[in-house]
This record gives structure tokens, sequence and C-alpha cells, in this order.
């Protein structure tokens, strides 16, 4: 029988374990390797804006590209083979180009955006857009409803792309706020995703920027709290810096240690296991204090081999967990 895997994720470590998960799922549990893995991701929508009138679904989108095979290997995001013909036009025609969208990833976001006009839910569109593109796992956002990541700064409240893209998330974080999570609704099945799982798992996303956008969502937190199946995160600190984009800084500015064992004080009550790289293993005992289990291993994914063994790791986890 195939184990039901829920992944709380966004950005890029999140769609590299999300890969990992699709690709060492059925071996771990013994499956017929015939048949897709039994993996929903529920994806953080914080970071979506309209960029020159298109709908950009970012985390959704990398998830997505990840899972198919068709992300850009090098910077993670994006498309392999990308050409950027209608970008450098635009440009020519004085257009603020300042986010950067290539000729076939912009097909997306039309595709997107047209969707989104006729009245469709952001969840039915992504269902669709994953299916043409031979995703094996159900892809979730958190929402359909609006929900805005704002950044609070000395110079005033960015909007989440303004702060990561056009200002290269330099601007000091003096806080975070999550507009329209008061009112949001989970997206259909997204709650059912995490009340059903036999495993849930916390990608090594931005515990600020990408995980607490979920969390943010009234029903989402509770779930998780509430779950009777075994939750694992995966520590995206290593060696107190993130591989990928500011979380060691923005949990700085927020008051929490940028390490493995503060991203631990964050998740405690919500997971029951931590894997954390080898660089982190003196701080085992510490995290182990706070109730969950600690894993340590190499958490670098290097190349898709790497992910795949880490997912393998984060599904052994659990299975020590139930023995």
């Amino acid at each position: 029988m195939t184990s039901r895997v829920t992944l709380m994720a966004g950005g890029v470590g999140g769609a590299r374990l999300a890969d990992g998960l699709a690709r060492a799922h059925r071996t771990t549990v013994g499956d017929d390797p015939g048949v897709p893995p039994d993996l929903t991701a529920v994806v953080n929508t914080g970071d979506d804006a309209e960029i020159h009138g298109l709908w950009i679904s970012p985390d959704l989108d990398t998830v997505m590209y990840t899972l198919a095979g068709l992300e850009n290997r090098t910077q993670g995001w994006g498309l392999e083979g990308e050409t950027f013909t209608v970008h450098e036009a635009m440009g020519a025609l004085g257009v603020d180009t300042w986010f950067l969208l290539g000729d076939r990833d912009l097909a997306t976001h039309v595709a997107r955006t047209a969707a989104r006009r006729t009245g469709e839910p952001l969840s039915t569109t992504t269902a669709r857009l994953a299916a043409a593109l031979g995703v094996p796992a159900r892809l979730l956002p958190v929402t359909d409803d609006r929900l805005a990541t704002v950044v609070d700064t000395p110079d005033g409240t960015l909007d989440f792309q303004d702060y990561f893209v056009r200002r290269r998330h330099a601007d000091p974080v003096r806080g975070v706020r999550f507009e329209g999570a008061e009112v949001a609704r989970p997206a259909p099945g997204v709650l059912d995703a995490l009340r059903d799982a036999d495993v849930l798992v916390v990608a090594p996303s931005n515990p600020v920027l990408s995980i607490a956008p979920l969390l943010s969502v009234p029903g989402v937190r509770q779930a998780l709290e509430s779950r009777s199946a075994p939750c694992v995160a995966v520590s995206p600190i290593i060696g107190g810096r993130a591989l990928k984009g500011p979380a060691a800084e923005v949990l700085t500015a927020l008051g929490h240690e940028p390490s493995a064992r503060g991203v631990a004080r964050m998740y405690a009550g919500l997971v029951d296991v931590l894997v954390v790289d080898h660089a982190d293993a003196a701080q085992r005992a510490d995290i182990e204090d706070l109730g969950m289990r600690v894993v340590v291993t190499d958490a670098v994914m290097r190349d898709r081999p790497d992910r795949a063994r880490l997912a393998r790791e984060v599904l052994a986890a659990v299975q020590e967990l139930r023995s």
C-alpha cells in the first residue's frame, strides 16, 4: 500500500525535496516502480504577484517545473534552456524589466492569468497546468484567496517581490506580515492532505518567508498540531547559514537564532523529527531537549541523486519513529 506523503514547501529547497520524495518514495515503501507516488505538496502563495499584468506564482511554478524535470538546474528556478526575447524587447521599449520572465515561462503566466480572469480558482488552474506538464504529484496552493507577504523595513513596507527581487533582499527586516491571512481559506484538499497523510514533511524552506505563510492560513497550523501522522522537518540552516536566500538574515532580524537549533525552536510542537546537517551535529542534545528526535546527515541537495537520498532518509526516519 502506498503511503500518503504531504509536503509543506516553498522556494528552491522545497522544490528539490519534493522532487526527491517523488523519486524516492516508491522504492522506500516498496511499491511497484510503475505506480506514481502518492505525494501532495502544499505550496506557499505569499510570494504571488502581478507583473506586467500577468499573475505570477513563483513558488508554485518552481515546485511544478522541478517535479516535471524542467527547472534550470543551476539557479533552481525558471526553466532549463530558457530564452528572453520578449523580456529584452520590453526593455527596448522602456519597460522596467526588474523581474526576469523567460519566453517559455511567460506561457505559464499567460495561461494562469487568462484562467484567473474567468474566475477559475488558483487550485484548479494549478492542477491543470501540472497535469499538462506531467507532474507526478498533486500540487495545492495553500489558499485560493489573497495571501500577500509584506516586509517591514526602515524605508517602509515592501511587497515581497520588491524586497526579494527588485531590491535583492538587501533591506534590513523589521517585521514580516501576511496580508489577507486572517480571512483566507485553505484551498480545497489542503486540510484533507494534512489530516489524511501517513507522513508529513516540512521542507528545508525559509521558516519565515515560505513556511510561516502556510501556517498563517486559518486551519493549517491547527491541522498540523492535531495531526495523527508523524511530521519530519529538514532544517534549511546549515552551519549558521542558508544555502540560498536570506533565511539566516531574516531569522536574526526577527530575534530567532540562525541555526538548526533556532529552527527547532520555531517548529517545536509541530514536528516530531528534525533532520540536520553534519555541520550542526553538536546541537543534537539541545534540539532533543525540545522533544524532537534528531537525524544527522548530509542535508545538502547538490543534484538529483542527492535529492532522492535525502528524501529516503526523511522517510526512513518516519519508519524508525514508528518502530
